[in-house]
């Protein structure tokens, strides 16, 4: 595989393995075979190695001593709560940014709605959706927020919603809500718009996943 240049090493490795879960390569307690991803990849032991730290960490795998790297549970309520997290972990973030109510950063915040409205190309949409959450984050998450929030990301594929389709149409009212909600100081409508955008992309990507074979229909 060819190695993407600004890419960490230890990155791709992440994105692969996730990639393997999301395709259903990898399953609940599959054991990875790290010197099969290191070849596959063309890379050494040691990001594949980083990886899996982060990995255990973002609670995607669990290590036992001397056994190996395993998968952990991957299934409808893994996905929900991944989702949940990262809208929960948003919302902190944007009820400061509503505390604040800086017309600067709301100028900012509409600027990149504007663009989110006017285009309907599902890439497009997602990198301007992309830096609207990267200025809140930046401007209103500490470094201990900022992490947990990229954290919780793992599970938010970002191939997926870059081909979307209805990426715009599903998603766009939520922007409008919570950017509404900054300009008005409404601190839970801040972090309601993040908490109920991060609900539809878990049931937008579970139908996705039960369509692929990944993940069985709940009953």
């Amino acid at each position: 595989m060819p190695k993407k240049y600004g890419v960490k090493e230890k990155d791709l490795v992440v994105t692969h393995v996730v990639n393997m879960v999301l395709t259903g390569k990898l399953r609940s307690g599959d054991r990875l075979d790290r010197n099969e991803i290191a070849q596959e990849l063309g890379l050494s032991r040691v990001p594949v190695q980083e990886a899996v730290v982060q990995l255990e960490h973002d609670g995607i795998l669990s290590t036992r001593y001397h056994r190996g790297a395993y998968v952990e549970r991957f299934d409808e309520s893994a996905v929900r709560e991944h989702h949940e997290l990262y809208g929960l972990l948003s919302g902190l973030a944007s009820g400061r940014a509503a505390v604040a109510s800086d017309p600067t950063v709301i100028a900012e915040l509409d600027g990149e709605v504007a663009q989110m409205r006017g285009g309907r190309d599902a890439k497009q949409f997602d990198a301007h959706a992309r830096r609207f959450r990267a200025t809140v984050n930046g401007e209103y998450a500490g470094p201990r927020l900022q992490a947990a929030i990229e954290s919780s990301q793992t599970f938010i594929p970002h191939s997926f919603w870059q081909t979307y389709a209805l990426h715009r149409d599903t998603l766009l009212p939520s922007y409008e809500a919570e950017l509404t909600a900054i300009g008005d100081n409404d601190v839970e409508g801040a972090r309601s718009a993040c908490l109920q955008r991060s609900e539809l992309m878990a049931e937008i990507l579970l139908t996705e996943l039960v369509r692929r074979g990944v993940l069985h229909p709940s009953h």
